[in-house]
């Protein structure tokens, strides 16, 4: 039978099928496959043999239409691809307006792994209630600028959830974001009754602004409107995977009317004169704390590619 992993923990892996979810492990042959990336993982599709009642064995991964991953320490040294979602429609990245303190620049890494890997993406700010509306929407007002949707939300003050819940419904989403954002909270608020697990800021977070991990497992959940979300565990960083530093700029949707203007191709639009990304970063079309992420990621990016 052919089925969707809809939850994955501790090597098992929860398989919907026509006939029921199968509890499932991996045949032998392929864990002994020798991949830099995950076997199998939330989203899969895959060909599965029941064994006793109400479980089963793994017997093939079929091929991923799309991914969200980011980069994990491996063995010996060797970085290898954590896949989170396999086979996902959009990417639904959640920050908090405030408590704690959004990190743009781990934002702009997520729209980077969205661009490259062609998701469409939604950013939910969440905890609207924290702060006035204009300071809100200042935070996020360079990501409105070049065409980001970006939902104010409040899963206290049930802001903005109907909105979120349409934009879900029909597709598989992946809610991902820093730890103590509130995703777990605003899952809660979309369909009263899933129970996740939810956690305030911890008291030794309390000076550093981060929370507490509060999601163990991977999971698909249904929507009672059609659809799935996969509530992940918080990503405290997101390392891009296996991208070639000349391919960055693509992942900056901003930079894509310039990049073919520039003199040199290709161009790292770092130090190359006439460079149009620049010009247009100094004229102020281009946001320059993108530009500033960008130059950071890129030489990220450099550095991993001289180690390898």
């Amino acid at each position: 039978m052919i089925g969707t992993v809809v939850k994955a923990q501790s090597g098992f892996f929860w398989v919907a099928t026509d006939e029921g979810t199968l509890r499932c492990t991996l045949r032998g042959r392929l864990k002994k496959s020798r991949v830099p990336s995950d076997i199998a993982t939330l989203g899969d599709q895959v060909r599965v043999t029941p064994t006793i009642p109400g479980e089963g064995a793994v017997e093939e991964v079929l091929p991923r239409r799309s991914k969200l991953a980011r980069r994990a320490a491996g063995s010996k040294g060797v970085w290898r691809e954590d896949v989170l979602v396999a086979n996902l429609d959009q990417l639904v990245a959640v920050f908090a307006v405030a408590n704690p303190t959004p990190h743009v620049r781990m934002l702009d890494r997520f729209l980077v792994n969205a661009e490259l890997n062609e998701l469409a993406v939604i950013i939910v700010a969440n905890k609207c209630e924290l702060l006035p509306p204009e300071e809100a929407t200042a935070i996020f007002a360079s990501y409105t600028r070049i065409g980001y949707e970006v939902l104010f939300t409040s899963a206290k003050q049930n802001i903005g959830v109907d909105q979120l819940r349409a934009h879900l419904e029909g597709k598989i989403s992946a809610f991902s974001g820093p730890s103590g954002v509130g995703k777990s909270s605003l899952m809660n608020t979309i369909q009263p009754g899933l129970g996740l697990r939810t956690g305030a800021i911890s008291a030794t977070g309390a000076n550093t602004g981060k929370g507490r991990h509060t999601t163990v497992a991977a999971e698909l959940i249904p929507l009672q409107g059609g659809g799935f979300v996969a509530d992940t565990p918080g990503i405290r960083e997101l390392g891009l995977w296996q991208v070639p530093p000349t391919q960055l700029d693509w992942g900056y949707r901003e930079f894509r009317p310039y990049i073919d203007q520039c003199y040199f191709q290709p161009c790292s639009h770092l130090h190359e004169p006439d460079c149009a990304v620049r010009e247009a970063t100094a004229q102020g079309v281009i946001d320059p704390m993108r530009y500033d992420s960008y130059c950071r990621l890129r030489e990220e990016l450099t550095a991993a590619v001289a180690v390898r």
